[in-house]
Parts: C-alpha cells; sequence; structure tokens
C-alpha cells in the first residue's frame, strides 16, 4: 500500500488496487471502467470475483506469520444486486473469520460508489507450513519509482468491444446470440477484448469458451489470479443456461461457487471452460463448469445459479443518481 513493493499485473489490467489493511481486514477498491461489461452492459458476478478475491486472501494473509504461504481453495459468491453500465467505482471489504493451522475463511462485501451492497462472497484458503529457513527480512525498502510507459495501462485506455443492445436480445434467442459472438456477426464484448475470453462452442444448454493464460491476469504471487479463474469458468455456466432461453428473456445470476484444483501459471497456454445446464425450471436454472489448461488437467469446476426473467429487459441505462433514485 506504502509502494515499496512492485504492483502485480493484474493492477494494471483492471485498476484495482489495495485501499486499506489492518489485523483480519483488507479492502480493495476498482474501478468500473467500460472493459468490465459483458454482452448485455453488465459486470457480471465473475468479474466481481477478480476484485472480491484480493481482499478476501489477504485478510487471512494477515492472520500469518513470516514466510508463510497459502492458496485459494474455493471461493463462492452471492450477488445482491446488479452493476449495470454507469456505476463508477466497486469497494471490497473482506474481513477474516478464522485462521488455524490449515484452513482460513474470511468473507467479504461488495459495494458500489453509493454504499449499496452489489455482493457477498466467502472464501477458504489451505494454509501450508512456513518454509524452512526463510531468508532474513530486508533492513529497509525503498519507494519505487515505476517507468514510464508509451501508453496508459489497459484499464485507463479506451475501452474496446461492444455490448449488445436490447433490440438484439428482443429479436435473438439465446443460443442465436451465442453462435453470433462465436461467427463474429455480433461483436465481442468489452470484458473478452480485456482478458482474451471467447466463446468457442455452444449448442442447446452448452457453452465452451477459451482464455489465453496471460501474465496480465497474474496476482502478486505470480499465477493467474482465482478471481480471474472464477471469471473463466462462471462465463460458459451462465451462456449455457442462456442458450435454452428464447428472445426476450433475460437471466440474473444468483450465486457462484467454485473450487479451486491447481494453481495456473502465466504461460500463455489456453484454458479452455466448458459449461451445461443440469436443471431449468420455469424461474431458476442450475449449471455446472469445468476448466482445463493446455495439458487437459481439471483447473477448477463451479456451480451457479440464475433466474430466468421472460419478457423482463435488459437494463442498459446507467442507474439513477443518489439525488433522484426511484428506490
Amino acid at each position: 500500500m506504502r509502494g515499496l513493493a512492485p504492483k502485480p499485473p493484474i493492477h494494471y489490467l483492471t485498476g484495482m488496487r489495495p485501499t486499506e489493511v489492518g489485523p483480519g481486514t483488507s479492502t480493495f477498491a476498482m474501478p468500473v471502467s467500460g472493459w468490465l461489461l459483458s454482452p448485455p452492459g453488465l459486470v457480471q458476478l465473475g468479474t466481481l470475483a477478480i476484485l472480491a478475491d484480493g481482499p478476501l486472501g489477504c485478510a487471512v494473509q494477515t492472520a500469518l506469520p513470516a514466510a508463510t504461504p497459502y492458496t485459494t481453495a474455493e471461493i463462492s459468491m452471492s450477488a445482491i444486486r446488479p452493476v449495470h453500465r454507469g456505476t463508477w467505482s466497486l469497494t471490497a471489504k473482506g474481513r477474516l473469520i478464522n485462521a488455524g493451522r490449515t484452513i482460513g475463511v474470511s468473507e467479504v462485501v461488495v459495494e458500489d460508489e453509493q454504499g449499496r451492497v452489489v455482493a457477498h462472497g466467502t472464501s477458504r484458503c489451505f494454509i501450508f507450513p512456513a518454509v524452512v529457513s526463510p531468508p532474513p527480512p530486508p533492513v529497509e525498502l525503498t519507494l519505487l519509482v515505476e517507468p514510464e510507459e508509451a501508453t496508459p495501462p489497459p484499464y485507463l485506455r479506451p475501452p474496446e468491444g461492444e455490448a449488445l443492445g436490447q433490440e438484439i436480445y428482443d429479436r435473438l434467442s439465446g443460443l442465436e446470440i451465442m453462435l453470433g459472438h462465436i461467427s463474429g456477426e455480433l461483436p465481442a464484448p468489452p470484458i473478452s477484448a480485456l482478458t482474451g475470453l471467447r466463446a468457442t462452442g455452444a449448442s442447446e444448454g452448452g457453452a465452451t469458451f477459451a482464455c489465453p493464460a496471460s501474465e496480465w491476469l497474474c496476482s502478486p504471487l505470480a499465477k493467474v489470479e482465482g478471481g480471474v479463474i472464477a471469471l473463466v469458468a462462471e462465463t460458459p455456466l451462465v451462456c449455457a443456461i442462456q442458450t435454452l432461453l428464447p428472445a426476450g428473456t433475460s437471466y440474473a445470476p444468483l450465486d457462484l461457487k467454485v473450487n479451486f484444483l491447481r494453481p495456473v501459471s502465466p504461460d500463455g497456454a489456453e484454458l479452455v471452460a466448458t459449461g451445461r445446464v443440469i436443471h431449468k425450471g420455469r424461474t431458476m436454472a442450475i449449471a455446472t463448469s469445468e476448466v482445463v489448461d493446455a495439458g487437459g488437467r481439471k483447473v477448477a469446476i463451479a456451480t451457479g445459479t440464475a433466474m430466468l426473467l421472460p419478457g423482463r429487459p435488459w437494463r442498459h441505462e446507467p442507474p439513477p443518481s443518489p439525488g433522484n433514485r426511484e428506490d
């Protein structure tokens, strides 16, 4: 926080950064740039997991002795309210619930700039034995001076990609929209341009996405951030549900649970995530997904639920200002 350590790549990609820390607490903030938008013009639950993963892990980290490694084993997110375009910033406040010898548990609340809760999350971390004979701590850390770059970091650049208008959702079924993204007849959303995540396959009740394991996606631990993997896992999951919806039907993701099976190194090879619907009723659908690396090894598995909203349009206009709110 004091600028004595280099910022991770995920900071330069998204703008997320720590803003407060204390015993058992950690807070991160992230601007809601146009880069974060999904095809309907929303910030999806998996993208919120990118922000939430930082304070969830760091709240546990504050309770650990020096040279004690840990890793995120599971993250669960619940959506409280949608994050529409027009939201300026998000803040995620993490709190330690318990840190034992081998397991750490934490929770996070994600709020918008108006202080409204948009999501809640929990996480479980594995705590490993302390490193044997760790190196001595530095006597002093000096302030790092960031080199001047010819271009601003990605999140400060004009966003690329395009969210779809309501007329597209009124005219095409969910499967037709997915096939349009794959064929290029429909534009890729900004979140795809930012991360490289893209649709590669779709059928009734199923969807497949691929994402390169880029260094841009890394946390300070030099591995692809758990929240990014959650985004990769959630996207085919909700899109598999979308493939079963007729034109004029929107949906609202309610929850997401991701179990992480192995870390992902930023080798540039593609992660492949496949989602399928396991239940669809009149008002709710449940789907699962599986993420594998280039060697075919499972990286993560996920489960999520979405509420189906026939006849309900996606909301594309910015939410009301604090002084002129309908609610």
